[in-house]
């Protein structure tokens, strides 16, 4: 809902979509079409809706590098992703379902590949849920109910800010009025955080040995036997695992978050496996969830929407006419680093900037179409950018909070820049025009 005074508009209840948070209690006030205040936003919100705020005259499309009109832009585009034998598509962590599902069917019509940046923060997690299940809830419920929070291998004083004050330690919940005196909050981690500052217990784990300790735990919640030995290679004293495990066998409700920290170390998706199990044991003592603090504003609704739609939540190859799924030969580091790849779509990401040096090496190589709302370090090495409208500021649309809820966005500024749903069907509509333009003449042949 917007309200008015003169020039000024205030967008009451605005999502923000700079992270897995998506907080949509966002007061935005808007003058001249800036964004001028963003109340209830933490630092890293703010810096995304100031940021956001201008057309930053930025050219609304760039053909190798020179300024050019979004109709050549699209239509160079759909020719570049229509006559590749495999192109990859990848990113779309931030921006809206809408868009994604137009990416999603570009790869599907071109016969490639496409994959998300869960691939390279959370997709152990995936694999891991594929495998043994989770036990999940809601943010609200954990708000609501839970007495013991445990973060493991997560720093959300910095990641999250809003995370403890919104959802976890210190919100004020139905039965748990009192805030944080309501609560007892455990970090677990390799090092101090500032999160740890926050936290009632701090547990300094050794580098490397999550699932071991994991396990500990598990096998404590199964009335298994655990010796000093076997808790040694952790630097955790069997003494404390077994206070940590009375504390939460005793909790009314409890929650392990886990972050990058558990499913990008040693172990991987063995170590969200043994998280995810580690839940499920407990409950036969208590109430308790797993849940992974995801990073971008809208990876959880690309996982979402691949999963609905294929079967599988990232590195989904349609080469042969259907969805296959193979971590580590269908995602999108592996791809370009094989040099498999003739051509690249990428939506709202920065690969280039951000990928091992074998797979920006061949990037660097291939014709590459990006969509985003600036340009980057991917977008120098691009034969077409397109300059797209920021989700959640200027589009409307559809994202999934971590805890897969969907969130409805309020528009806060008009943009001169079109989203990027319009510019991906766009291309669909012409990839599938120049498909059939090709058919007779392969016929042919």
């Amino acid at each position: 809902m917007a309200t008015q005074n003169g020039t000024r508009t205030v967008v009451r209840n605005a999502t923000c979509t700079y992270c897995g948070c998506v907080c949509d209690d966002i007061d935005l006030t808007v003058e001249n079409n800036k964004i001028v205040k963003a109340a209830n936003a933490c630092v890293l919100g703010k810096a995304w809706f100031f940021n956001h705020n201008e057309s930053h005259g930025t050219p609304g499309a760039l053909i190798k590098g020179q300024p050019a009109t979004i109709e050549d832009a699209i239509e160079r585009a759909a020719r570049i992703l229509a006559r590749a034998r495999y192109p990859l598509v990848f990113g779309m962590s931030n921006t809206t379902n809408e868009a994604q599902r137009y990416a999603l069917e570009i790869t599907e019509r071109c016969g490639g590949c496409i994959d998300t940046t869960t691939s390279v923060c959370h997709g152990p997690t995936e694999i891991a849920l594929q495998g043994v299940g989770k036990v999940a809830a809601t943010l609200g419920e954990v708000k609501n109910r839970a007495d013991l929070l445990i973060y493991w291998g997560s720093n959300p004083a910095e990641s999250h800010p809003r995370h403890l004050s919104r959802y976890t330690y210190t919100a004020r919940g139905l039965f748990t009025p009192n805030g944080k005196r309501d609560r007892y909050l455990v970090l677990v981690d390799v090092r101090r955080t500032p999160s740890a500052r926050a936290a009632d217990e701090f547990v300094q784990i050794r580098p490397g040995t999550d699932f071991e300790a994991l396990w500990i735990l598990r096998s404590l919640a199964r009335g298994e036997t655990v010796t000093k030995a076997d808790c040694a290679p952790t630097g955790i004293p069997l003494e404390q695992f077994q206070a940590l495990f009375e504390r939460m066998k005793n909790a009314k409700y409890g929650v392990l978050f886990f972050g990058m920290g558990l499913s990008m170390s040693r172990g991987k998706s063995m170590n969200s496996a043994a998280i995810f199990m580690l839940a499920a044991d407990m409950n036969r003592h208590t109430k308790f969830l797993a849940m992974p603090m995801r990073g971008h504003g809208n990876v959880t609704g690309v996982d979402e929407l691949l999963t609905w739609s294929t079967g599988y939540p990232f590195a989904v190859n349609f080469s042969r006419g259907y969805p296959r799924f193979n971590p580590g030969e269908f995602t999108a580091v592996d791809v370009l680093a094989r040099r498999e790849a003739d051509a690249a779509l990428i939506v709202s990401s920065d690969p280039y900037g951000n990928f091992p040096r074998a797979a920006r090496e061949h990037l660097a190589t291939i014709p590459v179409v990006i969509l985003d709302v600036k340009p980057n370090d991917t977008s120098a090495i691009a034969e077409v950018h397109i300059t797209t409208a920021p989700y959640g500021i200027a589009v409307p649309g559809t994202v999934y909070r971590m805890d897969e809820i969907p969130i409805r966005l309020r528009v806060a500024l008009e943009s001169p820049y079109p989203s990027d749903e319009a510019v991906l069907s766009r291309m669909v509509a012409r990839i599938k025009a120049l498909k059939r333009e090709a058919a007779p003449a392969m016929a042919a042949d």
